[in-house]
C-alpha cells in the first residue's frame, strides 16, 4: 500500500521588521491617519507574533511631505499610486493590532536596507533612543 505524503502546512504569514504591509488605520483622532495605508514594520517578528502587534510607521505619497523634516522619500509608489513619491513618515510611530486589522503583505514586501536605516535614523533623531 502506498501512503500519499501529507501536504505541507501553509506557514502563517506574520509581519517582521523592515516589511511593507498594508493596515488600515480606521478608526482615527484628529490629525492621524485614516483608512487603509502601507505601513513600514519596525517592530520584529517575535513580537508581532507574540502580541498581535505591530510597531511602526505609516506611508503615504501626500505630496506636502516632500519638504517634511520627518518623513523619508523611499521612492516611487506602485499601483494606481504609481508616479507619485512614497514617504515614511517617522514622527508617526504606532501600534496596531495586525491580526485584527487583517493586514497583508504590500507588494513592494520589505524596504532596502540603507533607506530602512535612513528611517530608523530619522526616528532616532526624534526619540533619541541612542
Amino acid at each position: 500500500m502506498v501512503v500519499a505524503p501529507k501536504p505541507l502546512a501553509k506557514k502563517r504569514w506574520i509581519p517582521d521588521r523592515q516589511d511593507i504591509i498594508w493596515i488600515d488605520c480606521n478608526p482615527q483622532a484628529g490629525r492621524e491617519m485614516r483608512d487603509v495605508h502601507p505601513f513600514l514594520v519596525l517592530s520584529p517578528r517575535i513580537f508581532n507574533e507574540k502580541t498581535s502587534l505591530v510597531i511602526g510607521l505609516p506611508m503615504t505619497t501626500a505630496e506636502y511631505n516632500s519638504d517634511n523634516p520627518f518623513a523619508v522619500a523611499v521612492g516611487e509608489a506602485s499601483g494606481k499610486k504609481a508616479g507619485l513619491t512614497s514617504y515614511v513618515l517617522c514622527h508617526q510611530p504606532k501600534s496596531f493590532d495586525w491580526h485584527l486589522r487583517k493586514a497583508k503583505a504590500h507588494p513592494l514586501k520589505t524596504l532596502p536596507d540603507a533607506l530602512f536605516a535612513e528611517v530608523c535614523e530619522r526616528l532616532n533623531q526624534i526619540i533619541c533612543l541612542g
